[in-house]
């Protein structure tokens, strides 16, 4: 929960305020609560431990009113209602189909809003995008032409794919790709296999092999024959540099998460999604790609993340030609 009370700060007496407000508080709320500053100054934070969502009513409505209600009684209902009272839930559990970001970011404000330097480097990672996307875009222009005549030749449907991914921070965007698949599949074949695959849960297959599982299914039957060498080759991924110009990726990244994958990673996957755009190209594509275990991929992510630079970016994408070539890892 947070309480802005920036409304006030500008009075002689907002020190008494609040500590009115801090008093109020520490009645209201339990001893295994965390009370502290969000923002010094400005805006007071308190950490509810161990609640249970269960109930019709919405947990946080219930701490919510119960605060106000205190405050309230404490400075009067017209001083309390000049508060701005939110309450942010934790671990985040978004609702698919709403366009709303997934992640919450005020609970990384240190990702949110970084130092100079970072969003400096930030803005050279985008000029970067722009200029490389753009480039790529017009000489493989005839590449992309000669691939959407050949999907449509060759199967029914359309030659773009579009699916919902996530960007930074859980923004919801459509993910652009050529289309690989029959059309009227069921998808749910991939998000029963993606879950498994989270959780660790190989098949038998696997296990005898002693080898990891991969992220794409292998011998897909709802995969075309044209779509098993546009995957193979990662051609399929070539529509991707338009939303890399839109700004929805970056050409150096994360794999974008699907929705899906996001309602069951651990709190510590969810760094991948936060630190930093998902992009077409990246450390995990060139480390092994798909018969990377997830737990691994999402290690590759944080590392790229934790040690981001342009020369970092440069050097991937320099290497990522010779991961396609190879095909290593690609199904």
């Amino acid at each position: 929960m947070l309480l802005d009370a920036s409304a006030f700060i500008e009075e002689k007496a907002s020190d008494r305020f609040l500590s009115r407000i801090c008093s109020v508080l520490l009645k209201s709320t339990r001893e295994t609560d965390l009370i502290g500053w969000y923002e010094k100054g400005v805006v007071l934070g308190v950490i509810f431990t161990e609640v249970t969502c269960e109930g019709e009513t919405p947990i946080s409505e219930i701490l919510r009113s119960k605060v106000l209600q205190a405050l309230h009684g404490e400075l009067g209902r017209k001083v309390a209602s000049s508060l701005v009272v939110t309450t942010h839930l934790f671990p985040e559990k978004g609702e698919q189909g709403k366009g709303e970001k997934v992640a919450d970011s005020r609970f990384y404000p240190d990702l949110a809003k970084g130092t100079p330097k970072k969003r400096a480097s930030q803005v050279a990672k985008r000029v970067l995008d722009v200029l490389g996307s753009a480039f790529l875009l017009l000489v493989l222009s005839p590449v992309l032409a000669i691939i959407a005549l050949a999907i449509k030749l060759t199967s029914k449907g359309p030659v773009i794919f579009r699916q919902e991914r996530l960007g930074q921070f859980g923004s919801k965007f459509r993910c652009l790709k050529f289309r690989t698949m029959y059309v009227n599949n069921d998808p749910k074949i991939h998000q029963e296999y993606v879950q498994r695959y989270i959780n660790g849960q190989t098949d038998s297959a696997h296990k005898e092999s002693g080898k990891p599982a991969v992220y794409k299914i292998k011998n897909d039957s709802r995969v075309t024959t044209l779509g098993r060498l546009l995957r193979k080759t990662s051609l399929d991924e070539l529509p991707q540099f338009w939303n890399v110009l839109m700004g929805d990726m970056s050409l150096v990244g994360p794999r974008p998460s699907l929705p899906y994958e996001f309602e069951i990673y651990d709190i510590w996957h969810r760094r991948r999604v936060l630190e930093v755009k998902p992009g077409v190209t990246g450390l995990w594509q060139v480390s092994g790609r798909s018969r990377t275990c997830f737990d691994d991929m999402v290690r590759l992510d944080l590392r790229y993340s934790q040690s981001w630079s342009i020369w970092v970016d440069v050097k991937i994408l320099l290497q990522t030609p010779g991961a396609v070539l190879s095909g290593d890892g690609a199904y």
